[in-house]
């Protein structure tokens, strides 16, 4: 049972500068409600009982979003405001699920996930991104019961256009399990046009193996001189470990750029 998650949450945010100048990304309102919260909860609806979020100290105003008990004690004394006490509640609700790990050196994704090795208690553990929301089904409870299932590894797919791979993890897919699911064969970090195995992409949701440590601690950086969750996957299947390929049925919102946090609002506002 799949009862950890982490968050890497350490990243700069510049795609959505100049808001992120004084702001963190993902306390940013998509329709009234912070973009982590839409994480949370869909942690929190798959069965999640641990959440780590990887921030860094320039982050640290995510943390405070958490415990500013003081400044809601004193309004829920001073207006009694039933929708302010709803939520402080739904708040200290998200607080006893989290803890916080630091990654004050943006080293990439795999090193942010090292920052949680010491935590992590079962054999497999989710991953979300904060930057991809997936919406009107829950991609992380679809992929737990593929695990469940399957027991293996598991991360959410969809096909991106052709002339934008070089932005995602790009798979080579293998065998078909079935209409939505699909065997790596291999797993690329933003490959050339050329050089990109096809055109279905990683999206920030995976279901990994706690082995993948042993990988981490021994990767170089690659691409960008950061290292990529990717490349350990890679060093993974090469050595017969089973990823599969979750071609998830929600929809998908980029949340990490201007035009996507704008769009994602417009999207969320019509359910």
């Amino acid at each position: 049972m799949i009862k950890q998650a982490i968050i890497p949450l350490a990243g700069l945010g510049t795609r959505l500068l100049p808001l992120t100048s004084v702001f963190a990304k993902e306390l940013l309102p998509i329709n009234g409600k912070p973009g982590i919260e839409y994480i949370l909860d869909e942690c929190i609806e798959a069965g999640i009982k641990e959440i780590i979020f990887i921030i860094s100290k320039k982050k640290q105003m995510i943390k405070s979003y958490f415990y500013n008990d003081i400044f809601y004690k004193k309004i829920i004394k001073k207006k009694k405001d039933p929708r302010i006490i709803k939520e402080y509640k739904k708040i200290l609700k998200y607080k006893k699920m989290i803890r916080f790990v630091y990654q004050n050196k943006p080293l990439g994704t795999g090193d942010a996930v090292l920052k949680t090795k010491k935590y992590i208690t079962d054999k497999y553990f989710l991953m979300l991104l904060p930057d991809d929301l997936i919406i009107k089904k829950n991609c992380s409870k679809s992929m737990i019961n593929i695990h469940k299932k399957l027991k293996s590894s598991v991360i959410a797919s969809m096909k991106v256009n052709r002339k934008s791979v070089n932005r995602w993890g790009i798979y080579k897919l293998g065998k078909k399990i079935d209409k939505n699911n699909f065997l790596i064969k291999d797993v690329v970090e933003k490959p050339s046009i050329k050089k990109a195995p096809s055109n279905q992409a990683v999206i920030g949701r995976y279901i990994l193996p706690k082995i993948i440590f042993s990988k981490l601690l021994k990767q170089k950086p690659g691409k960008g001189g950061e290292i990529h969750i990717t490349d350990a996957i890679q060093l993974l299947i090469n050595q017969n470990k089973k990823f599969v390929a979750h071609n998830f049925s929600g929809k998908y919102l980029d949340c990490g750029s201007m035009q996507g946090y704008i769009n994602s609002t417009l999207e969320i506002s019509k359910i």
